[in-house]
């Protein structure tokens, strides 16, 4: 009986490639580290001798190995690749190189998933359908076509069979995550198990071309006011999980300057507008186009910029951009220790970090920058002088934190292509002022309090009751701690101030939300609206409040 929790053959079976492939890139350690040595056939002294090169690094090994091992592996490689928090810089910096590619399927295999998934016959649904792909890679391929109304679209389609392959290798993945936790060092700094089922769900969300079908009509209605951008039509008639039909879009590459020159475009005026738009869609929609190479995007008529391929992209959640914003604005003002207090507020660092350390270490990089002009710094390289840092101190920061200075790395070597004295950070700086402007502004914080308002309304709603419960216990000697009641009057009264301070800072919150709802619609001119007198009331009834709770609390020395 083997040692490892894999019985089902189809997995044995692959769990044995895996390894073979790992101890011929010479991965030894972590194969028996992780116990997989009993799966194999063959004694490990007979692979050894069919080893690939040792000359090569072990992030380059890793590499081969990843690409060697298939489209799942492809893709952990590729994540693993925005993640230096989980990797040294030299392996970030080989798995940036993973390519995609695999060779064309038959053209006849392609023809039976489309009509399987679209149930009618490709020639009654395409006019044309051009047989040699337009692109392959491992997970599906692309084919312009002609729709019978004589649109031009591109048609892409997943790849026959491969969903249970890769289900087979993320089960596989899953499990290996959950060896690695247990018997790694690694695993006892990060969670392994949860990083592999945020990938498994990543991968399959990518297996899911309705998705990036509504990723494209997301990103089109958050862009509709801004004219130098142009996102395709999605033809969801035509479009499946498995078959995606796009309007067909053409123009120069955006990283082929001569080109854009020749078209008598402006290079520095199509700098500024892809900056603007990556930009905006941080900042503001909190929802980005996370694989920005050149590749993905041509410049049209007009110096619009075309988008394709919105497969990967990624998410900032209001409360992740705001703390975003207020990391950013301590270290502009160089100030590392209010960075430490930030990153420990997002979680990103444990509560047993060496907190001095991490201060020290982030001193060195702000110290740097100091003093030095906004145009010379380059958001690559601050983002890449991160990277040793990070993995350092194991600094936890959200994925999509990592996928989006990977983004502004690349959009921003495209912008210094097209105009050499391209400023990332000035086109920045407008937006991000007003984003903390809306942070801070009353509606923002209104909106926090009455957040806040109903959490402490449920405890008001629980307290007596949780309060009569411990007292319950404390009687019945049910409580494992040692406690002397001297009094349970005394207990019962001091309950009672307790949730009468609750009671009255729950009504000052309200109170203050109110006043921040109502003061921006308030007109002064007098005699002044019924509106204005609640907004003022509000005001001053919330002050006194606070006032006559904070002696309360001030009398009673804090208690």
């Amino acid at each position: 009986m083997l040692e490892t929790p894999f019985h089902h053959y189809q997995h044995l079976r692959r769990f044995r490639e895996i390894v073979q492939v790992l101890l011929r890139y010479s991965f030894d350690e972590l194969v028996d580290q992780l116990g997989l040595t009993s799966l194999l056939f063959l004694p490990t002294r007979f692979l050894q001798q069919r080893r690939a090169s040792e000359t090569v690094g072990a992030p380059q090994r890793l590499r081969l190995a990843l690409e060697e091992l298939g489209p799942t592996f492809i893709k952990v490689g590729q994540i693993l690749s925005t993640r230096p928090d989980l990797l040294p810089s030299a392996y970030i910096d080989e798995l940036s190189k993973l390519q995609d590619q695999a060779p064309p399927v038959p053209l006849e295999d392609v023809l039976q998933v489309i009509e399987t998934e679209l149930n009618w016959p490709v020639h009654l649904i395409f006019q044309t359908f051009e047989e040699t792909p337009l692109a392959a890679a491992s997970l599906s391929q692309v084919h312009a076509a002609t729709l019978n109304s004589g649109e031009q679209v591109v048609v892409k389609v997943q790849r026959p069979h491969i969903r249970p392959q890769i289900e087979e290798d993320l089960s596989i993945l899953c499990q290996l995550a959950r060896l690695a936790q247990e018997k790694t060092a690694w695993g006892e700094v990060y969670d392994l198990v949860d990083v592999a089922e945020d990938f498994a769900n990543t991968l399959r969300n990518e297996l899911d071309y309705r998705g990036e079908g509504r990723n494209a009509d997301r990103f089109r209605r958050n862009f509709a006011a801004e004219e130098h951008l142009y996102i395709p039509k999605v033809y969801w008639s035509y479009t499946t999980g498995l078959v995606l039909t796009m309007e067909r879009i053409s123009g120069v590459k955006i990283d082929n300057v001569d080109g854009i020159r020749s078209a008598g475009m402006d290079t520095k005026a199509i700098a500024l507008h892809s900056s603007r738009i990556i930009v905006k869609e941080t900042l503001e929609d909190g929802f980005f186009h996370a694989d920005p190479h050149p590749g993905n995007f041509v410049v049209m008529p007009g110096e619009v910029i075309g988008a394709m391929d919105f497969g990967m992209v990624g998410h900032l959640d209001r409360y992740l951009r705001e703390d975003l914003a207020r990391l950013l604005f301590a270290a502009v003002n160089l100030d590392a220790q209010r960075v430490v207090d930030q990153l420990l507020h997002m979680g990103a660092a444990d509560a047993q970090v060496n907190r001095q350390a991490l201060q020290r270490d982030i001193n060195r990089l702000l110290q740097k920058y100091y003093d030095m002009p906004l145009k010379e710094i380059r958001a690559k390289d601050l983002v890449t002088e991160m990277w040793p840092l990070a993995f350092r101190h194991h600094l936890h920061l959200p994925s999509d934190l990592w996928l989006l200075g990977k983004t502004l790395g690349m959009m921003e070597g495209v912008g210094l292509k097209l105009n050499p004295d391209f400023d990332m950070f000035a086109v920045a700086k407008p937006y991000a002022a007003r984003i903390l402007r809306q942070f801070t502004s009353p509606k923002a914080v209104g909106e926090k309090m009455l957040s806040s308002a109903g959490a402490w309304g449920d405890l008001l709603l629980l307290l007596p009751r949780r309060i009569d419960a411990l007292l319950s216990q404390l009687e019945q000697g049910h409580m494992a701690a040692r406690m002397e009641i001297q009094n349970a009057i005394e207990i019962s009264h001091y309950a009672e101030r307790v949730i009468n301070r609750l009671v009255v800072s729950v009504l000052t919150m309200a109170l203050i939300l109110a006043a921040a709802l109502l003061l921006p619609q308030a007109d002064f001119t007098w005699p002044w609206p019924v509106i204005t007198w609640l907004a003022l009331s509000s005001v001053v009834v919330a002050t006194i409040s606070g006032i006559l709770l904070w002696l309360s609390i001030w009398r009673s020395g804090g208690t």
